[in-house]
Parts: structure tokens; C-alpha cells; sequence
């Protein structure tokens, strides 16, 4: 119901609602303001804000040294670029200080305090780091130095916080708690008034989806802002950047940041200098923005490399260990700058929370990533112990440990992830966002899930799941790494493709799978199409179909139809309904049936033959029970009593379409064309009778009397179906009408009677049937009209 309104209101497609409603978005309210990001914080709502503010306009006014401690990775380059330029163009006496990954270590030191004293530092302030650093702001406060700590990681374990002034949205009750290390100082910039705080925005979105926080909220409008604002960038570092990246900038999304520009950034502080990315930010030179941008990608070059060899040791050790519900996983030579990437590869592949020590000497530098649903942090506090050193956030986290307690911290950690991760956690879980068909996978849908940019940690792209779906003509691309391919659906076929498949899929051509997708515009050379992006794939493993309607015995249903009234079902007589009616003429009919049992509720398929669709369907799709329109005319109230009626075929009376909208519920047009003309040739078959009349009195005279299964096998007739029983059933009573047959009941068994010719129209059932042929046809004629309310 949430997803119908919202496609009412937002004139929005029915994939982009159920996307909606499955992320929580149901209220028109709150879609609205997601489609639309308006959100957006005075930096007053930092409560405390005041204090640092006031200690720095004082050290500005004093011309006392201020110094700007960031952080090695792109939120804190970020962050300090942000803070240097907008306290110089405040007229302050400014520098900076990055510490060295690997010298200096994460956050602020005892020793960097030294050094900052040994430059006559007057205030010292922090972004992206200094929230658990007590200790040494309290020795930075006791050398003579004001402190002010802009952060926005988690706080030491006992709550303990630094004695100065402190902006962070989560402690400072900042309606977006999420905010980056960059976010923070770029509030802190506007704070202040300096002029160059609104024209850094592009560099929170770079710094926001690098440092994967949640693109919910101000954060979402903050990217969308510094995103549109990056693609116009005046900065001649971010314009060379791009460039050496390949990024266009008219093209640019979340994808190009956190797979492109973002990592290059990055790789100067894993294995090289963190201020080469500062410089690049900071530098208004074309010339030396070029080099310095050649640099960065050279150095992403051998950081890809390092990575490589570091993830082929990683994967030797955990195919060593064996299945855990953790990985540990330590190694000399290995870099510390890259080890956390390799954790994320592993946890990519293997779905355990890991964690990777480079070790040097006696000591080791660890990082760790996590899964959905676990607290990592959580499990470094319990094994704290063992540690010299840790700090990060639910998702990640960094350590310094000895190389001697590696094995105790490994089963401290294995024994908390025991205790506290259960097993629906360790195993992987893709959320889909919309069930939908073949016919729907294109352009207009692209550009209307464009709509969820950006896109990233908290609002990830789109993922659509095709049922039934069929691959075929699968072509190697990309030096035999990938594959192109077709998906058939629903009766139409949209192009693919699959990464990292090795040029093929591995399955049979033509096997119904169910598969994920994600769908994007895609602009190559100029042409703009949608590019479909294969997920996941598994074979279609139905649960059953259970058949309504349907006789157990055949010759009985003959009987049982023989002795039924000809005339429809009267309108007149059913019971008014209240459903709703969800119009998804022209979807796949396999789509609109998985989305109907993901909404919950019992679901009942209507059709025009059930042996006919029930071929088609319990191979692809299972959970629901599925009933002819002629079944339904003789249990009206059945439909009531399920949340969902599913209409695969079109009805061919105004009666069966309203036998499909008795009792309360959704009721979902679910046909196309292909199904349009299936319900005709069945139509045909039902109640255009001549030519099967004389196919059966012919056999009959053949062999003048016939029972048991002789009876049934000429009723039957030909074909892998043959004729349904209520066909055989309306034959008998017409060729009995006319005194050519006669029906024993009782065995039964049929003779003939007679071989005088005779009219058709003698017979009342006939003109019966004959009237609802024309009616039928005449109403299926329009079966594709605008629906009745």
C-alpha cells in the first residue's frame, strides 16, 4: 500500500517505490526529502562550538602559530586542506602536521607535541583524529599549547575525553552524527567566516563517500552539492587528478570518487609521503598540480601491486586455518599501508570479520573490517589485553600489537566473535531493492535510479532482481575477464554484462535463474544507453505450487461439467470488492508474482489454463497457489481469502474480473501481450466448439461404445495436454442435447446414438456456449484497455 502511494504521489516508477518502501522510505515525507536532499545543519548545532571558536579568533587576533594535525588517509588530508585555507584566508599565522603511517603512527603523539612546542605551536588543532588522544592533549595543554579537537571516531572505552574544547558531531549532539573528519572542519570553517569554507564543499563529498560514512541525511545533500560542485572544480589539483584517473568530469558519480580519485589520494599516505595528496589539494600551480597528480598515480600503481601479493599471502593463511568465524592473520613484509584494503578483500570474499598485523621486528601494525551486524571495535575492547594500542568504530579499526601475544589475541578474538556473532550473520545476505522484469531494464529506469544519487556506504545502488531470468548468447569481453550477455524476461531481452567471470557464466543457455542486477546510465563514446551489471545469479529452486480447481479425477470432472450451467457467472450475484488494483500490465508476470510473496500475505494466480502455466511455472517460481478463471466461478468467495490475487492471463468477462477484486487485498493485472494471446487461444479452445464436436463424434462412431480409460484416452485427445475436462464435459452435453451420444454416469461410459445430421443450434448448451465465445472475445478484445476502478 506504502509503495502503491508513493507511485501515485511521486508519479515515481513501481520499482523505484518498492526500492523506497524497502529502505524505510515509505512516508511521502521522508521519500520526498531523499529524492530532493535539502538537509542541512547551522554549525551552532555543535553544542560547545562556541568555546572553540572563541579560542580560535584569539590566536588569530594574537598572531600566534596555529597548527592543523590531519590524518594520513583522505578524510584527514581533506579535513586539513579544508581548515589550512580557510584560517589563512583569515588572515592566520598557519601550518600543518600529517603524521607518517608508518613513523608517527595514527592520531596524535606525545612526540609530535614535542615537536609542534619545538616550532613555537600556540594552538594546536585537530580533524579526523584527537577524540582518545587525553592523554597527550593534556601533556600538548601542560607544555603551554591550547588544544581544540575536531574528530568524529568513537572515544576511548571508559568515555574519557580530552580537556579542551571539542567539536564532533556524535558527543556535540549534531543532528547528523555521521558527519567525516572533513564535514566537521568544514562546519568549523563556516564557523568561522572564512570566505573559503562554501567553495571546499567538493572536498567533503571526496572526503564523505572515501571514508564510506552513511550518504543518509546531510551527508546525502553535502555529496550531492560537492559532487556537482567537483565536476565544475576550479582547483587545479582536483582538475589534474581527474585527469591522470580518467574521470570525466560530466560523468562524475560516487563510483569514480571512491574507486578512482579517492584511492590515489590514499596511496600517497599507505605508502609515501600524505602530504603529496595535501600539496595536490592546496597548490593553485597547473604545472606542479600535474606533477604531483603523475606521483599519486604512480604511486596507486605500486600500491595495487603490494596489495596483490600481500591478498595472495592472506588467502594462503585462511585456506590454511580452515573454515572460522574470524580471520587473524599476520605477516612480515607486509606493508601497513595496504594491509587494510586486503582485509576488505577478504572479508569481500569470505564474509568473517578479519584482521591483518604487518610485522616488523617484535611488533605488528593491525587492521581490521568487519561485517554488517558486528561490532569490531566491540571485539578489540574484549581482547584489549593484548594490545598496545587500538582504536577505531564498529566497522573497522586499527591496532599495534606485539608479535609474541598474535596467538592469544587470535583466540580472544575467535572466543568473542563465538560468543557474541550468531550464525544468520555469517552468512552473507544481498539485500534486494525491486522485483522487476525483462521489459522494465532499461534507459528510463536508469535515469529514474539515478535519482538515488549519491549512492554509497548507508544508500547503496540500486539492486534488482530479475526471477526466471535466462542468459543467453554469452561472449567473452575484456581479454576473456568478462562477459556480455542477454537476459530474457517476461518476454523481451535486455543486454548485460558480468566482471570477473572469466568470460563465461556457468550455466546451461536457456535455465531459468534468478539474478540480481544493477542498472545505471552508461555514456561510452558519446552514446547514452543503460548498462545492466550482473550481481548474483543461483538456480530458480521453487518451493511447490499448489493447484486449485482442478479435478483429481478426470472422467469425474467430465461428468461434473456436463451436469454444470452453461451461462456465466452473474455480476450481479458476487459480493462487491474493496481491493486495490496494482496495474502491471506489460511487466513479467514472474516478476509481479515474486514481488506479490515478498509483500507478505497469502498469494492466489489466476489463469486462463492451469496444465498450460503450470509447466511454465514450477520450474521458475513456487509459493503460491494458482487457479483457472473457470475454477473461480464455482468458489467466488475463494479470491477473498487471499492478501494477493495475481491475474497472469486477462479474464474474458466483466464477471471473472470482478470475482478478482472480491474481499480486501491487492489485485495485480500481471498480462501482456504474450498473455493476451494465450488467453485467446484458450478461449478459443474453451468455447469454440465445432471443430472438436466433430474430432469427438467422429472418434466415438468409431468405436460406438467406450469406457475406463478407452473413454478417457478419446475424451483426452491429442497433444501434451490434451483437452481439459470441462471441454470434454461441455462436448458430451451438447452431442447429448442433439440425441447423437448417450452418458452413463455411473461407470461412465458414452455410446452413440445416433448419425443423422443435425444442427448445432438445436442444442441450448451450444447457443450457451457459442454466446460466451463472442462475448469473450469481444471483452478480451479490450483486455489491454485502461483497468476499471
Amino acid at each position: 500500500a506504502r509503495a502503491l502511494a508513493l507511485e501515485r504521489e511521486l508519479g515515481v516508477s513501481h520499482a523505484l517505490a518498492q526500492l523506497m518502501v524497502r529502505r524505510g522510505l515509505g512516508d511521502l515525507a521522508a521519500a520526498r526529502e531523499f529524492l530532493n536532499p535539502r538537509e542541512a545543519h547551522e554549525p551552532s548545532a555543535f553544542a560547545g562550538i562556541d568555546r572553540a571558536l572563541e579560542v580560535v579568533a584569539r590566536h588569530i587576533r594574537a598572531g600566534s602559530r596555529i597548527t592543523v594535525h590531519g590524518d594520513y588517509d583522505v578524510d584527514g588530508v581533506c579535513a586539513t586542506a579544508i581548515l589550512v585555507r580557510a584560517l589563512h584566508s583569515l588572515g592566520a599565522n598557519v601550518g600543518w602536521f600529517l603524521p607518517d603511517r608508518i613513523d608517527d603512527g595514527y592520531g596524535v603523539s606525545v612526540e609530535t607535541v614535542r615537536r609542534l612546542v619545538g616550532r613555537r605551536t600556540g594552538l594546536l588543532i585537530t580533524v579526523d583524529c584527537g577524540i582518545t588522544a587525553v592523554d597527550e592533549v593534556a601533556a600538548a595543554r601542560a607544555a603551554g599549547l591550547d588544544v581544540v579537537v575536531t574528530d568524529h571516531h568513537a572515544p576511548r572505552p571508559d568515555g574519557a575525553l580530552p580537556d579542551c574544547p571539542i567539536v564532533h558531531p556524535a558527543i556535540c549532539g549534531y543532528p547528523c552524527p555521521d558527519l567525516c573528519g572533513t564535514g566537521v572542519a568544514f562546519k568549523l570553517a563556516g564557523a568561522l567566516g572564512a570566505p573559503t569554507a562554501a567553495d571546499d564543499i567538493e572536498l567533503v563529498a571526496l572526503a564523505t563517500v572515501t571514508d564510506l560514512m552513511p550518504l543518509r541525511g546531510e551527508n546525502r545533500t553535502l555529496v550531492r552539492d560537492g559532487l556537482r560542485a567537483l565536476a565544475n572544480t576550479a582547483k587545479p589539483g582536483l582538475r589534474a587528478l581527474m585527469k591522470v584517473a580518467r574521470v570525466d568530469p560530466s560523468a562524475l558519480d560516487t563510483q569514480a570518487i571512491g574507486f578512482r580519485l579517492g584511492p590515489r589520494i590514499n596511496a600517497a599516505g599507505r605508502l609515501r609521503r600524505a602530504d603529496a595528496g595535501l600539496e595536490l589539494l592546496l597548490t593553485d600551480d597547473l604545472q606542479r598540480a600535474a606533477e604531483v597528480a603523475a606521483e599519486l598515480d604512480g604511486v596507486n600503481l605500486e600500491r595495487r601491486a603490494v596489495e596483490q601479493r600481500i591478498l595472495w599471502d592472506a588467502e594462503s593463511q585462511v585456506a590454511h586455518a580452515g573454515d572460522r568465524n574470524a580471520f587473524v592473520l599476520a605477516g612480515d613484509d607486509w606493508h601497513p599501508g595496504v594491509i587494510g584494503i586486503v582485509a576488505s578483500r577478504v572479508v569481500e570474499r569470505y564474509h568473517r570479520p578479519t584482521i591483518l598485523v604487518a610485522l616488523d621486528g617484535q611488533l605488528g601494525s593491525g587492521s581490521g573490517r568487519s561485517i554488517a551486524g558486528f561490532d569490531l571495535l566491540g571485539a578489540l575492547n574484549a581482547s584489549a589485553e593484548h594490545l598496545q594500542r587500538y582504536g577505531g568504530h564498529r566497522a573497522a579499526a586499527g591496532l599495534t600489537i606485539a608479535r609474541d601475544r598474535i596467538d592469544a589475541f587470535r583466540a580472544a578474538v575467535e572466543a568473542h566473535v563465538r560468543e557474541v556473532l550468531t550464525p544468520e550473520l555469517l552468512r552473507p545476505v544481498e539485500r534486494v531493492d525491486a522485483i522487476v522484469s525483462g521489459g522494465e531494464l532499461g534507459l528510463a529506469l536508469a535515469e529514474e535510479l539515478g535519482s538515488l544519487e549519491p549512492c554509497g556506504a548507508g544508500n547503496p545502488a540500486a539492486r534488482l532482481l530479475v526471477p526466471g531470468a535466462r542468459f543467453e548468447d554469452v561472449r567473452p569481453m575484456g581479454e576473456g575477464r568478462h562477459a556480455r550477455f542477454s537476459v530474457g524476461s517476461g518476454g523481451t531481452r535486455a543486454r548485460a554484462v558480468a566482471f570477473g567471470c572469466e568470460g563465461g557464466l556457468a550455466t546451461p543457455p536457456g535455465t531459468p535463474v534468478d539474478a540480481t542486477f544493477r542498472l545505471k546510465r552508461n555514456v561510452w563514446n558519446g552514446a547514452v544507453e543503460a548498462q545492466l551489471v550482473l550481481g548474483h545469479w543461483w538456480p530458480c529452486t521453487p518451493t511447490g505450487i499448489e493447484v486449485l480447481g482442478e479435478p483429481d479425477d478426470y472422467l469425474a470432472g467430465v461428468v461434473a461439467e456436463v451436469d454444470a450451467r452453461c451461462e456465466p457467472v452473474s455480476q450481479a450475484n458476487l459480493a462487491e470488492g474493496c481491493r486495490t488494483v496494482l496495474d502491471r500490465r506489460g511487466d513479467s508476470p514472474l516478476a509481479v508474482l515474486a514481488d506479490a510473496l515478498a509483500a507478505g500475505g497469502g498469494v492466489l494466480a489466476v489463469c486462463a489454463d492451469v496444465a498450460r502455466r503450470l509447466a511454465g511455472l514450477i520450474a521458475r517460481i513456487g509459493g503460491f497457489s494458482l487457479i483457472s478463471y473457470h475454477a473461480v466461478e464455482r468458489v467466488p468467495a475463494l479470491p477473498g481469502t487471499f492478501a494477493h490475487v495475481v491475474a497472469l492471463d486477462p479474464p474474458a468477462s466483466a464477471a471473472d474480473t470482478a470475482l478478482l477484486k472480491i474481499g480486501t487485498g491487492f489485485t495485480h493485472f500481471a498480462w501482456g501481450e504474450p498473455e493476451l494471446r494465450f488467453a485467446q487461444q484458450m478461449h478459443e479452445l474453451e468455447y469454440g466448439l465445432r471443430a472438436s464436436l466433430v474430432a469427438l463424434y467422429r472418434g466415438l462412431r468409431q468405436r460406438g461404445r467406450v469406457t475406463g480409460q478407452e473413454l478417457e484416452r478419446l475424451l483426452r485427445g491429442d497433444g501434451p495436454h490434451g483437452r481439459p475436462a470441462r471441454l470434454a464435459g461441455r462436448l458430451i452435453r451438447v452431442l447429448a442435447e442433439l440425441e447423437l451420444v448417450s452418458l452413463d454416469r455411473d461407470l461412465p461410459a458414452l455410446a452413440i446414438e445416433g448419425a443423422a445430421p443435425t444442427a448445432l443450434e438445436r442444442s441450448p448448451a451450444y447457443r450457451a456456449y457459442a454466446q460466451r465465445y463472442e462475448d469473450g472475445r469481444r471483452y478480451l478484445s479490450r483486455a489491454n484497455n485502461p483497468p476499471s476502478a
